[in-house]
C-alpha cells in the first residue's frame, strides 16, 4: 500500500481509542504493524506540559524546596526565585517524559490521568495527522534533491544547453547518465530558481498562446481533387496495407502571405522533417519540388520513399494530379487529405512544426534565407533527440538504402549533440 489517506488515519485513532493492538489496526487497513507505529510516532500532535515560572522541572508543581543557593534567611521558594536557576542546582531535577509514551500506542489518548498530568501529552488526532503529513509531503516536494557542489555541476551541464534551445528530452537523451535527477525535477528545480536559468529560457513554460476558437465550416474546399481521397479513404488504405509507412505534409508560411514558404515532409516512424524553401506558396510550386525530388532520388526511390502523403486541404495542394504522376503520367505516390479543421489528424509534422518556429519565429519573413539555410535549420532540427524513439535522433533511426540516398541528395547529416543550436541565433541574417 501507498500513503495512508484520511479515513485510514480514522481508523488508527479508533484503534488506539478501543485499545486495539497496532497488528489488529494493521491489518484493517493492508499496513504492517511497523507501519501504523512510525505513523502514530510521526504524525501525533504534542501538547507543551505545565510548566510554572519556566520551569520545565516535572516536580516543580508541587516542589516546595528552599535555600537550595546556600543563603541564610531565605525561606522563599527556589523555583520562584528570579536570581538563580534552582534547575541548574537541585539534584531532584527532572525532566524526564512520561514513560508510558515510550510504549505502546506511544500516545495519550487513553491514559485515565491525562487530565490531571502536568508533562508533555502526545494525541494522536486523524485530521491533524493528515494535515502534518501532506504538509511534510508538499515540504519534502519542494527542497532540492542535491545540493552544494552536485547541484553546481549540473547547473553547469544544463543551463548552457538550455540556453541553446536544445529541448530537455533531448539533453537528458545524451548526458542522461551526468544528471542525477529525472525530467519532471529538473523543471521543478528551474521552477524554484534553484539554476541559473529561469522559466523564461523554457519555451513551452511561455510560449503557447490560448488556442483561438475558429467559425464551424465543416465544408471542405477541393471538393473534386478530395474525390477518393479523404481521411476515410486513408484510414480504408491503410488497413488493405497493414504496417503501411506515410509521410505527412504541410507548408509554413513566413510573415506574410506572398514572399517564400517552406514546404515540410515528415517521416512518421523515423520522426525525421524535410524541409523545402519554396519561392511562393502556390500549387506550381509544390509540384516543382515534387519534381526536383524525383529527379534527384530515382522514380523507384521515390516511390519507396514516399508511399503514402497526408496533407491538408490547403489550395497550395489542388495539383493533386501533378503531385502523384511525373510529367510522363507515371505514379510515384498517392495523396490524402485530412477532413477540414482537423490538423490532429496529422498532428505529428504540426507538432514538429515547434522546433521551426524555435529558430524562425512567427512573424519572421523567410526572404532572406536560401535553401542551404534552411537545410542547415533541418539538421538542427533532425540531430535533436527524441524521448519516443529511445533517446536516438531521426538520423539515427532513419536507415537503408533510400533514406542514405535521400541524406546524400538533400546535404543532411547529424549535428554533434552538444552542438545542437535550435535558437534565432542559428540563423543570424535579418
Amino acid at each position: 500500500m501507498g500513503r495512508l489517506n484520511t479515513s485510514n488515519r480514522f481508523r488508527i485513532e479508533v484503534g488506539i481509542l478501543r485499545r486495539e493492538n497496532f497488528k489488529t489496526i494493521a491489518e484493517s487497513i493492508h499496513v504492517s504493524p511497523r507501519y501504523v507505529s512510525e505513523e502514530i510516532k510521526k504524525y501525533s500532535t504534542v501538547v507543551p506540559g505545565i510548566h510554572v515560572n519556566g520551569k520545565i522541572c516535572n516536580l516543580v508543581t508541587g516542589c516546595k524546596r528552599v535555600g537550595l543557593c546556600g543563603k541564610e534567611n531565605c525561606h522563599r521558594r527556589c523555583h520562584s526565585c528570579r536570581e538563580i536557576d534552582c534547575q541548574t542546582i537541585c539534584k531532584a531535577f527532572n525532566n524526564k517524559p512520561c514513560s508510558k509514551l515510550s510504549k505502546p500506542p506511544y500516545v495519550c489518548n487513553t491514559c485515565t490521568n491525562r487530565r490531571k498530568c502536568k508533562l508533555e501529552r502526545r494525541y494522536y488526532e486523524a485530521n491533524h495527522a493528515d494535515a502534518a503529513a501532506k504538509r511534510c509531503y508538499s515540504e519534502a516536494r519542494s527542497k532540492p534533491q542535491i545540493q552544494g557542489e552536485e547541484l553546481e555541476e549540473m547547473d553547469a551541464l544544463v543551463s548552457p544547453l538550455i540556453k541553446k534551445g536544445q529541448p530537455i528530452t533531448h539533453i537528458f537523451a545524451e548526458h542522461g547518465d551526468e544528471i542525477p535527477i529525472c525530467q519532471r525535477t529538473l523543471y521543478n528545480y528551474i521552477d524554484s530558481g534553484n539554476l541559473s536559468l529561469t522559466n523564461m529560457d523554457l519555451r513551452r513554460k511561455v510560449g503557447y498562446r490560448p488556442r483561438k476558437k475558429k467559425p464551424k465550416n465543416t465544408e471542405p474546399k477541393n471538393v473534386r481533387v478530395r474525390q477518393g481521397r479523404t481521411y476515410e479513404d486513408f484510414l480504408r488504405y491503410k488497413e488493405k496495407h497493414p504496417g503501411m509507412a506515410y509521410v505527412e505534409m504541410d507548408t509554413v508560411k513566413g510573415c506574410r502571405e506572398r514572399g517564400k514558404r517552406m514546404l515540410t515532409m515528415y517521416f512518421v516512424d523515423q520522426n525525421l522533417m524535410l524541409i523545402f524553401l519554396m519561392r511562393d506558396g502556390t500549387a506550381d510550386s509544390v509540384v516543382d519540388q515534387f519534381d526536383l525530388l524525383t529527379s534527384l532520388l530515382g522514380l523507384d526511390t521515390f516511390k519507396t520513399l514516399f508511399p503514402v502523403i497526408l496533407t491538408d486541404n490547403g489550395s497550395e495542394f489542388k495539383h493533386v494530379d501533378e503531385m502523384e504522376k511525373t510529367e510522363d503520367g507515371k505514379r510515384r505516390t498517392r495523396i490524402f487529405f485530412c477532413d477540414p479543421q482537423a490538423s490532429w489528424q496529422k498532428s505529428h509534422i504540426e507538432k514538429n512544426h515547434e522546433f521551426i518556429r524555435y529558430v524562425l519565429p512567427r512573424g519572421k519573413s523567410f526572404n532572406p534565407y536560401t535553401q542551404d539555410d534552411i537545410t542547415l535549420l533541418a539538421n538542427h532540427i533532425n540531430s535533436t533527440r527524441r524521448e519516443m524513439l529511445n533517446g536516438r535522433t531521426p538520423y539515427e533511426v532513419a536507415q537503408g538504402d533510400a533514406f542514405q540516398r535521400l541524406k546524400d541528395a538533400l546535404a543532411l547529416h547529424q549535428i554533434p549533440a552538444d552542438e545542437v543550436l535550435l535558437k534565432p541565433a542559428l540563423l543570424k541574417r535579418r
